[in-house]
């Protein structure tokens, strides 16, 4: 039963509001966090992200960091991986690790009158986590198998091959799970020092949402990550974004081919940032209203979807999309989509469309913040993003100051067809590749 109320308190905590208010604190250990107090109910949010994720990873030990965030949860302190879990449960707490290509994302949940035990478990996983060898053995053979799906998964395929190609030989190229080969030879050895390396004072953020203050929460987080080391491992440099314009297919045996396609993106702190936001919105950013979706689904039914999104990575930014279609009608998608890239690089959006984009943009951002763990997930967002604490007041204001003058000039300047790059995985007929 306390599982359960903690489970409805994760989705009552807030109601869907936009009014956050932030306060800044500085731990007398030294680490900065976003604190939104909301003491109406027992129970708070804490977000915590590592700058660096599987992008740390070397050539030869691809997947350590991830196969490190994995093994996190899986003993700590005196705890074995099952005591670990039932403790955690006892608790009504959650804990959850995961991994991206520029960060280790930690999130916690937990209940007012179980704070203490509940960040004392927390703590262990992060400084004396056990990496006993049967939870090693155990969490590989989940990731060698998951990685064998890959294999299989067109999707998986593509989005590796276009990886590879438009980043070089920097961390972005390689998958962010390792490879069979790699995950296999890990050590640990190379999961203590992956953990070494990722979780480190310099390089963290946190955001933590609900009934707790600033005293409390520095006291908390002095405790909790006081004993990182105090730096990690170098970041990598920036990312080479190498785009041909051609069409590479990579050779696979199904009925549906997969698409993944892009050219050079955006800056998030580069002034025409909004208007390529709300451009891309237009393009194809996820309503059945966009360009692409109406050319290539609705009009020409060549697909069930069809998407455009911004990507910004800490050292590489990239406009990419994807679609899937029939073998023998992926070739037609593709024209589609490249003629459309070049329509509206040329023609411009229209004020209606313009409009449009901005009702839905500033209507819809509301909505993201419905409870104390989407909450802390946006502001530790905004601070790795380097954001000021007043952007969730000031956002759609940026939006709706994008005008019809501005939308089309950042359309003719950034839209770039003689770079749009698609990798296509599958058996496409009538496809005029690249040739590798």
């Amino acid at each position: 039963m306390r599982f359960v109320w903690a489970t409805l308190l994760l989705v009552l905590a807030l109601p869907a509001r936009a009014d956050v208010e932030i306060q800044e604190i500085t731990t007398p250990g030294g680490i900065n966090a976003w604190l939104v107090e909301e003491r109406s109910i027992p129970f708070t949010a804490l977000e915590i992200r590592f700058r660096g994720g599987a992008s740390l990873d070397s050539a030869d030990k691809q997947g350590a960091t991830g196969l490190m965030v994995s093994l996190l949860e899986e003993g700590a302190g005196d705890l074995d991986a099952r005591a670990f879990a039932r403790e955690t449960e006892s608790l009504a707490a959650s804990f959850n690790y995961r991994l991206a290509s520029d960060a280790v994302r930690i999130s916690a949940r937990f209940l007012s009158e179980n704070r203490d035990q509940a960040v004392q478990l927390l703590r262990d996983s992060l400084i004396r986590p056990r990496f006993d060898d049967d939870a090693i053995e155990r969490v590989r053979a989940q990731l060698l198998s998951s990685l064998r799906s890959d294999l299989k998964d067109p999707r998986a395929i593509a989005a590796k091959r276009f990886a590879a190609m438009v980043h070089g030989n920097h961390p972005y190229a390689r998958p962010q799970d390792g490879t069979i080969e790699t995950v296999t030879a890990l050590t640990r050895d190379d999961i203590v020092a992956a953990h070494q390396g990722a979780l480190a004072r310099d390089r963290v953020y946190v955001g933590a949402v609900g009934d707790i203050g600033p005293d409390e929460l520095s006291a908390l987080l002095d405790d909790l990550l006081g004993e990182l080391p105090e730096t990690g491992a170098p970041l990598p440099g920036p990312a080479p974004v190498s785009l041909d314009g051609g069409t590479h297919v990579v050779t696979f045996d199904t009925p549906q081919s997969v698409a993944v396609f892009g050219q050079p993106g955006i800056n998030r702190d580069d002034p025409d940032f909004f208007a390529l936001f709300v451009l891309d919105h237009i393009l194809g950013g996820g309503s059945f209203e966009s360009r692409l979706m109406q050319e290539v689904r609705e009009k020409r039914g060549l697909t069930y979807g069809v998407y455009s999104y911004l990507v910004d990575k800490d050292q590489a930014q990239l406009w990419q999309g994807s679609v899937a279609s029939a073998n023998d009608r992926v070739a037609q998608a593709v024209q589609v989509i490249r003629d459309e890239w070049k329509k509206l690089r040329d023609g411009g959006v229209t004020a209606e469309e313009l409009q449009d984009a901005k009702t839905y943009l500033t209507g819809a951002y509301p909505l993201r913040f419905d409870g104390n763990g989407p909450i802390a997930n946006i502001i530790v967002a905004m601070q790795m993003e380097g954001l000021p604490v007043d952007y969730i007041a000031t956002r759609n204001d940026k939006v709706n100051d994008v005008t019809l003058e501005q939308v089309n000039r950042v359309a003719a300047e950034r839209l770039d067809p003689d770079r749009l790059t698609f990798v296509v995985v599958g058996q496409p007929e009538g496809l005029d590749q690249t040739a590798d």
